[in-house]
């Protein structure tokens, strides 16, 4: 049986993927901080399920229970998929160092500790897949917290495929737009083009399956951000300020 690691498997992206994994014949182990809602997700299986789900009840902002539980896994999956995420936002450029703090302790330093607590254990059949976002792309208003971690994580993705190019199967950076997820379902704002968590794990399978150096979507949003990104910095703050405007 296939095996697959997933953090951030309690809710949103996470958790449909662990659960359209494991109805896939798959043995997913599910890892977050809700045993209630792991517990759930073995609960929830179709009856004719050929999958299995383990849960693993971790903080992944803790170091040490990080690399405590995920040593219990006699054998690492050759699917990893680091997606534990959070994110607030931030109003009228104010800043509050506790709100970066907590957003980078989850959407960095928890993958960081993931990786730190695994990585002897890689092997070349390792393809580890890391869920930053299209927020990464260009400078988005009141998100200064959440894309900066992001950003910061697709730059660690983007190192990581060449410094262990010679260590591990392949590297994945994936940067889905608005997701339904229980974390945008918070926001106050229009969501453009925002889609499902079932569309999200689809094409996040599919272009895993695929051994993709990155998976974005939806294709027209994200590359609306791609080309943003192409012009001078002047000239993209402008359009993201326009855009922003027109869209509230």
């Amino acid at each position: 049986m296939k095996q697959v690691l997933i953090t951030g498997a309690s809710s949103g992206i996470g958790q449909q993927l662990a659960t359209d994994y494991a109805n896939s014949g798959w043995h997913v182990y599910a890892c977050g901080q809700n045993q209630r809602r792991l517990e759930q997700l073995v609960t929830n299986l179709d009856a004719t399920s050929i999958g299995k789900i383990t849960p693993l009840v971790f903080d992944v902002t803790n170091l040490e229970q990080t690399r405590q539980v995920l040593a219990e896994i006699e054998t690492l999956p050759d699917y990893i998929i680091l997606n534990a995420g959070t994110c607030e936002y931030i109003d009228n450029g104010v800043i509050e160092s506790d709100v970066f703090k907590r957003v980078f302790e989850v959407n960095f330093f928890g993958i960081i500790h993931c990786l730190d607590a695994m990585q002897s254990r890689f092997t070349a059949t390792t393809h580890l897949v890391f869920i930053s976002s299209s927020a990464a792309y260009t400078a988005l208003p009141r998100a200064e917290a959440y894309g900066a971690s992001k950003a910061a994580l697709s730059y660690l993705a983007n190192g990581l495929a060449i410094d262990l190019k010679d260590k591990v199967k392949t590297v994945t950076l994936v940067n889905p737009g608005f997701v339904a997820t229980p974390l945008t379902n918070k926001n106050d704002f229009p969501m453009p083009m925002i889609v499902s968590c079932e569309y999200a794990s689809l094409k996040i399978r599919q272009g895993i399956e695929k051994q993709q150096a990155e998976i974005h979507f939806p294709i027209k949003f994200t590359l609306l951000l791609k080309a943003i990104a192409l012009f001078p910095v002047a000239l993209q703050r402008i359009i993201i300020q326009r855009m922003t405007r027109n869209a509230s």
